[in-house]
């Protein structure tokens, strides 16, 4: 195993045993983590990019992932959308596609050199929302409570439903280099056989599979997800099971989801799995009873494995921005960072919000409030992981500038901006609202 994971692990222990100190500052956790992680890669800064570029990274952060979209989609509460489901169909049915539209138009202007595919798969790493770094919003006063209701919902949607077209536009963008090659040079290319014979595979699969890879893994979304709802609903009415037993299944049920739906026989898509069993369920378990959301104690365990799995993301974030600034700053990339945390996400809003109830005041607050964090990072270590050496170091810079300038933005900047606008309520905890979808 890397040293840096190691590192990273024992960072989080200690992190832990002081957490508690400063959880009422709603960013510390992020940033003394991300802070921590670029002062440990310092020494050696090759060897950490070395490490995330790993079989062993990659694999780990699948998993991180797919705990994450499960948690996501579990902590919703109130029904299938969380009682917004006209709201949430605006923002994730046609402001998230426009931001990515705009992101790839954006990058093809900024980075020509870079391909359309490429552009997409930073599109969907810089757009989903996640309060990861600026929870004290989530609780603030000072936000209405229908639009904290809707950033909470949203942000537990969007990057399950930004998986599918960040994984095939990533397998594209991987395999599409070899094939251009092969037809540059007349079918007589340098390399590998395997390595070759395994790109154009993941090109045709991604190209020709993504509709079908899809279907399959919702199918075994549902089916796992479904199942296990039932059986724990079934189970606990009848006490045959109690919250310990119950939190291991919630804890297991993202990793069968992901497992099966990446089956070498089956090929699906394992975040899309993990995403739709997360949905399924929270709704067999809470279906035709009293209960709006799945237990907490229910999901203790599994909220904790994805605290702990977050944690260590955060850590590996400074790494990359320490990495990033040794490497030097690209222009291009912090512009395309600015535009994603701001205009990219506030016109899309707009326009998605034209004709709703939702008043003008409200609109801004959805279009500026949409913090970036451990979706954005994890997404962007896949890319970085897979893609080839002249496209990975733009994914890692614009990743980074992204989620510090989220951190920036919406963790130090906007409560202060709060504070003075309504300078009559508190960034205090709202009755009922933890800030967590659970």
């Amino acid at each position: 195993m890397p040293i840096i994971i190691l590192i990273g692990f024992a960072a989080v222990a200690l992190w832990s045993l002081v957490a508690h100190r400063f959880d009422r500052v709603g960013i510390a956790g992020p940033a003394g983590l991300a802070a921590l992680g670029a002062l440990v890669v310092l020494p050696n800064v090759s060897a950490f990019t070395a490490a995330i570029d790993s079989d062993v990274a990659q694999h780990v952060v699948e998993l991180i992932l797919a705990v994450l979209l499960f948690v996501d989609a579990c902590e919703v509460r109130g029904g299938l959308f969380g009682g917004e489901g006209r709201s949430l169909a605006r923002l994730v049915l046609i402001a998230l596609p426009l931001s990515l539209a705009l992101v790839v138009l954006a990058g093809v202007w900024l980075l020509p050199q870079t391909g359309v595919f490429v552009l997409i798969v930073i599109a969907c790493i810089v757009m989903p929302t996640d309060f990861a770094p600026a929870t004290a919003l989530l609780r603030s006063e000072r936000i209405p409570a229908r639009v904290r209701r809707i950033l909470n919902v949203e942000s537990g949607y969007n990057d399950g439903l930004v998986s599918p077209v960040f994984g095939m536009s990533l397998a594209i963008a991987v395999a599409l280099p070899t094939l251009l090659r092969i037809v540059d040079t007349g079918g007589e290319a340098a390399g590998d056989e395997t390595q070759l014979e395994k790109d154009f595979t993941d090109f045709f699969d991604a190209f020709f599979g993504a509709v079908p890879a899809t279907v399959s893994a919702v199918a075994v979304g549902v089916l796992l997800g479904g199942a296990l709802g039932l059986l724990t609903r079934w189970a606990a009415r009848r006490g045959w099971a109690d919250s310990t037993g119950i939190r291991f299944v919630t804890l297991l049920t993202p990793l069968l989801a992901y497992g099966v739906a990446t089956l070498h026989g089956l090929g699906a898509n394992g975040f899309v799995a993990a995403f739709v069993a997360g949905v399924i369920y929270r709704v067999a378990r809470t279906r035709r009873t009293e209960l709006r959301s799945v237990p907490h104690e229910e999901l203790l365990l599994v909220e904790e494995a994805s605290a702990v799995a977050s944690n260590f993301v955060w850590f590996i974030l400074g790494g990359m921005t320490t990495a990033v600034i040794a490497e030097g700053i690209d222009w291009r990339l912090l512009v395309i960072a600015v535009l994603a945390l701001t205009a990219f996400r506030a016109v899309p809003v707009y326009l998605a919000m034209l004709g709703s109830p939702i008043g003008w005041r409200d609109r801004t607050f959805l279009g500026l409030m949409g913090p970036r964090g451990t979706a954005s990072i994890v997404f962007g270590l896949l890319a970085f992981n897979r893609l080839p050496e002249a496209d990975s170091g733009d994914v890692l810079g614009v990743t980074v500038l992204t989620v510090v300038g989220s951190i920036l933005l919406h963790g130090v900047a906007a409560p202060l901006v709060l504070r003075r606008m309504t300078p009559g309520t508190t960034m205090a905890a709202v009755p009922g609202d933890d800030g967590h979808r659970g």
